[in-house]
């Protein structure tokens, strides 16, 4: 008869007896020859497993923090923003609370820009009064021999300075004391920015409040960190080049100046997304002193977008100048050619014709105001802005160029009042605001009515109320970074007198 079992409790197994035929372990021989080494093994033990987890508990710290900093550099989506996450993380890992980066890439084909990091640009502009071989960073980008970075502390008057770790036993040039007690930093730490494809970038230095450098751990952080940032500047550093030379091709492609009509003054803003967008304007005198402007956009981005908005200013130029007084011709013919020669892309575009001053060939200014004809293929709608109303030009809607077999609208006609402008614009202006398109026709709508009654008598103050109001906080003051959206901005601007 079989013993009973015994109950499981709480999912433990009960305890297994040693049955009585099993046989006890042999006794392993010992010896009592014993080196000290190992006699003194079981003191040490304990102490070196400590340190060894100790370190390792520091190379996981180490390498979290590396990865948490390489991370967020990823996210970086443009060269300045790079520029400015590289120069916090870099301060993060040497204890230093300012700092500077000079990038000067070694090939010679720019950008050349300095950034700060605790600096304002008065702090910027002393610092560069300081001569550039007596500055570790000016050492780095003269590629003198013994420019490797590494620290280097200010000594006070009278001293003679001490060697620091990157070896700069030069003596301090007074200019750069007296720079560095004006802004308050003792010491720097500097390091050089390589990169494999393009080789010197610039470099890099972090200033210390008080007479200080870092560590030897905070030193292979900081190298790991920079070499591994100096190959994402470079891809960052080849991103805004090609940006640059799209926005160079985009603005060559456009009018290089506005023209002169009797009565009319003109203003236009144009800024390309970080793709190189489609949008264009043009602004052209016509026969017998009338006037054409024009608006538009085409799909996609990139070189093959603006090489085609290219051709589409090209071609509405010469149908504009053949039959400029009909507008809906102007816009057919231009469809036509559009689907013929790109069938895979569609464009929107808006025409207006203005009469010669007093309505015919040879009118003098100041007869009578001068009309309008204006055609949309799937465009925005003008703005009037005048001191009596500010309103939308009612088009008739209509599809874009290329969605039709056909295209063809009829026109609209207006006449503004002596003051009054009409503002011509692209959809990315409205898109740009991040606003649904009906709150963002609102919201340029309240920026045009409340124009300061000084800036209406100018086109190009208008152009630039609109923007600073409707766009969001920081993209309309001073220039709208090429990096802030990918959508193109168009204004063109005609005040009539």
């Amino acid at each position: 008869m079989s013993a009973p079992h015994l109950p499981k409790v709480a999912g433990i197994d009960p305890a297994v007896t040693a049955s009585p035929h099993t046989v006890a372990p042999t006794p392993v021989p010992t010896t009592t020859t014993t080196t000290p080494r190992t006699a003194h093994a079981p003191a040490q033990g304990p102490a070196a497993s400590s340190v060894i987890q100790d370190r390792l508990a520091g190379m996981v710290s180490d390498l979290t923090t590396l990865h948490e900093l390489t991370e967020r550099l990823a996210r970086a989506c443009d060269l300045t923003s790079s520029l400015q996450e590289f120069l916090r993380a870099g301060a993060s890992l040497v204890g230093a609370r300012r700092g500077l980066i000079v990038l000067e890439p070694s090939d010679g084909l720019g950008p050349t820009t300095t950034i700060g990091l605790g600096l304002g640009h008065a702090d910027l502009g002393h610092i560069e009064t300081v001569p550039r071989s007596a500055t570790s960073h000016g050492r780095i980008l003269d590629g003198l021999p013994d420019a490797h970075g590494g620290s280097e502390v200010l000594p006070e008057p009278g001293t003679n300075p001490g060697p620091g770790a990157g070896g700069h036993t030069t003596p301090v040039d007074p200019r750069h004391r007296e720079v560095a007690a004006r802004l308050g930093y003792a010491a720097s730490y500097s390091l050089p920015l390589t990169a494999e494809a393009i080789g010197r970038l610039g470099a890099a230095v972090w200033l210390y409040d008080e007479q200080a450098e870092p560590s030897d751990r905070q030193r292979d952080l900081a190298g790991l960190y920079v070499r591994h940032a100096a190959e994402h500047l470079a891809r960052m550093l080849e991103v805004e080049r090609a940006r640059s030379s799209l926005a160079i091709v985009a603005e060559e492609l456009l009018p290089s100046r506005l023209p002169r009509i009797p009565g009319v003054q003109l203003a236009a803003r144009h800024h390309t997304g970080p793709h190189g967008g489609g949008d264009w304007y043009d602004a052209l005198p016509l026969p017998e002193g009338a006037l054409g402007l024009a608006v538009g956009s085409v799909t996609g981005s990139g070189p093959s977008a603006i090489a085609a908005m290219g051709r589409l200013r090209a071609s509405l130029r010469a149908y504009a100048v053949m039959e400029g007084e009909d507008p809906v011709a102007v816009l057919s013919d231009l469809e036509l050619l559009l689907r013929l020669t790109e069938p895979a892309r569609s464009a929107t575009a808006l025409f207006a014709y203005c009469e010669p001053a007093g309505g015919q060939a040879g009118g003098r200014p100041g007869d009578r105001g001068r009309k309008l004809i204006l055609a949309g293929a799937g465009h925005t709608p003008p703005l009037l802005i005048g001191e009596r109303r500010t309103e939308y030009v009612e088009t008739t809607l209509s599809a874009p160029l290329g969605m039709l077999s056909c295209w063809e609208a009829p026109s609209v006609e207006i006449e503004p009042a002596p003051g009054e402008t009409v503002l011509l614009y692209t959809d990315g202006l409205l898109r740009r605001t991040g606003d649904p398109m009906d709150r963002a026709y609102a919201r340029l709508h309240a920026a045009a009515a409340g124009i300061p009654r000084s800036a209406r008598e100018d086109p190009a103050a208008i152009c630039d109320h609109i923007l600073r109001t409707v766009l969001p906080d920081g993209e309309g003051g001073g220039g709208i970074s090429p990096a802030d959206t990918s959508e193109d901005i168009v204004l063109l601007a005609a005040r009539f007198e």
